[in-house]
């Protein structure tokens, strides 16, 4: 036998029995139809285009030298160009209130997020449109002619029809119908009374479930289910547009941070350039030996990598600022420099921990997540339980009929409604072992259960992020306080070093370590102030909520215009849905007071 191979032009009649090659115009004809649509055979068509195996399956090494602009010269950096690297650069002051709503408007996480909550409608909207009534029209054309054996039947015979007829999904889980079959009958027959014979029928039916998917609860299962993901998306959605506006605040004081360290090491560099001058003053004046100025020369020399990396922080500070807040002409590939104007101002809080925890666990979208889960998964339960029943329905009929000679005498006929008939039974189902839906029951309820620990492991993790960050912000405070005395000190030894040297008493090395000692004071309180500032973020973050005086309202998002977003809001009125069709997270103006 011939192997046939996919995509192979084989016409079709050559792979029929020959009897029905002959007989069958309408075979030949679909065989002519097309070598490549041959119905019995796979084709290329069917398969998506393919790509090439290099791309699929070969990974290239990086050519960098290919992507290098020019080649470098190994030039050793010097103190004026680390220290001149941002001059002339063009800079813009930014508050964070400024970040929080310009990462609202134009965050492209948060976009992505805002259309969960469409999406999730579209699905509830779907499953509600399961319940609308569909319109049926269904003909037959057939004409027969056949042999036969006695005149009472009819050898040749026309026969139409056409049913137009509504169809009505019913919440109980049955469904009912009624059409109207009209009929015409021609046929050769001596003997028929009415040749040719109108037939025209009301008929209603019913079909009813009583067990396996009986009942309002079982046929909504899917809107319920529906309508419990619409909110949860809405729950993820509020999450992660506080996730979003807390990532903005802890860009913001790490781009702070590192922009004051960049100031710090660069006051070290000037320090250390001040010792060196010294040094060389009194080395040309002979007063010390020459040693004093290349300590100091390697002191200048070793503050450069600080600057260095301080530098790089900064860029890659900002650019994480500039991802989040997304801000036309402050683009993550610009040159801006994205200057904090907001400053800092910690202040010393004491907090009721057993508070915090309290209204953490009931502010937090997860654990509200988890209640609609649960509740849902409650559903999912009762719904598996009446799946795993029986089947038995039961279906009524009820017909009106009319018959004539004509299509108006059969219309009369049926409205002087003196021909009816109905009809009643019952038709069942019993699965033999039914394993396969005990084991669906037994499934949703192990789902429930294991999300009821996942709830009591997430109650616990958000208790532990709650004393986390206020043990953070107590640190923080304490690590503050005792870095700027720390800073006062290390202050005060600097200036006793440096008039020691100018008298002759002490060595440009003493006057570079307590610089260094001066600058890791410094430093050390702009970590604390950092970490402070940030612990606070996460601290309203562990809680669900946000810092700032101005308060967030999520806009569910509808790009396609349908004004859809919102129909199923209890919250919001008709009209107030229908005047939503842009997307977007809106805040409230900032008040303008200072951060706590």
């Amino acid at each position: 036998m011939k192997r046939i191979q996919r995509g192979s032009c084989l016409p079709l009649c050559a792979s029929v029995p020959s009897v029905v090659r002959l007989g069958s115009a309408g075979a030949c004809a679909l065989a002519l139809a097309g070598c490549t649509t041959n119905p019995l055979f796979s084709h290329e068509s069917d398969y998506a285009p393919a790509l090439s195996v290099e791309r699929l399956r070969r990974i290239q090494p990086a050519p960098l030298p290919e992507y290098q602009a020019e080649t470098p010269e190994a030039v050793a950096p010097d103190p004026a160009s680390a220290r001149d690297r941002f001059a002339g650069v063009e800079s813009a002051e930014v508050s964070i209130e400024e970040c929080r709503a310009w990462a609202l408007e134009r965050n492209l996480d948060l976009q992505v997020a805002l259309l969960s909550p469409a999406l999730a409608a579209e699905r509830l909207r779907e499953e509600e449109g399961r319940f609308e009534s569909s319109f049926t029209l269904s003909g037959t054309w057939a004409e027969t002619d056949s042999p036969t054996s006695t005149t009472l039947d009819s050898a040749q015979q026309k026969f139409q029809r056409v049913e137009p007829g509504v169809t009505i999904p019913l919440r109980t889980g049955g469904t009912t119908s009624i059409s109207l079959p009209v009929t015409r009958n021609e046929t050769n027959n001596q003997f028929s009374t009415l040749n040719p014979a109108y037939s025209s029928d009301l008929e209603f039916s019913i079909s009813q479930p009583l067990m396996r998917g009986a009942g309002r609860r079982a046929s909504t299962y899917g809107i319920t289910i529906a309508s419990y993901d619409r909110q949860i998306s809405e729950v993820q959605t509020k999450a992660e547009v506080i996730r979003q506006l807390a990532a903005v605040d802890r860009a913001y004081w790490r781009l702070y941070g590192a922009r004051a360290t960049l100031e710090v090491r660069l006051q070290t560099l000037e320090l250390a350039q001040a010792q060196l001058a010294r040094a060389e003053r009194q080395f040309n004046a002979g007063e010390v030996a020459e040693i004093e100025v290349l300590r100091a020369q390697a002191g200048v020399a070793e503050q450069l990598d600080g600057i260095i990396t301080a530098q790089n922080s900064v860029l890659t500070q900002q650019r994480e600022l500039k991802r989040v807040i997304n801000q036309p002409g402050l683009e993550i590939e610009t040159q801006t420099l994205v200057v904090p104007s907001s400053p800092p101002d910690p202040v010393r809080y004491e907090f009721d921990a057993g508070a915090l925890t309290a209204a953490a666990v009931a502010n937090r979208m997860e654990m509200l997540e988890l209640e609609l889960r649960l509740a849902a998964d409650l559903v999912t339960a009762d719904w598996s339980r009446n799946q795993a029943l029986p089947l038995l329905a039961m279906d009524y009929t009820y017909r009106v009929n009319g018959l004539g000679g004509g299509l108006s005498s059969s219309m009369t006929t049926l409205r002087d409604n003196h021909f009816e008939d109905w009809s009643v039974g019952l038709s069942g189902e019993i699965p033999l072992g039914n394993e396969q839906r005990e084991a669906a029951v037994r499934r949703s309820l192990l789902t429930r259960l294991q999300r009821l620990a996942t709830r009591d492991a997430r109650e616990q993790s958000i208790e532990r992020e709650v004393l986390d960050a206020v043990d953070q912000i107590g640190s923080a405070w304490e690590r503050i306080l005792a870095a700027r005395q720390s800073v006062i000190l290390n202050t005060r030894t600097l200036q006793a070093e440096e008039r020691q040297f100018d008298v002759g008493e002490t060595t440009s090395t003493d006057v570079l370590d307590a610089t260094a000692r001066l600058a890791q004071a410094r430093l050390a309180e702009i970590n604390a102030v950092v970490e402070y500032q940030i612990a606070q973020v996460d601290l309203a973050f562990a809680t669900g909520t946000l810092l700032g005086a101005s308060k967030v309202e999520i806009v569910p998002a509808d790009p396609l215009g349908t004004g859809h977003a919102a129909d199923h809001d209890p919250d919001l009125t008709t009209d107030q849905a229908a005047d939503q069709t842009t997307d977007q997270t809106t805040a409230e103006p900032p008040a303008q007071q200072p951060e706590p």
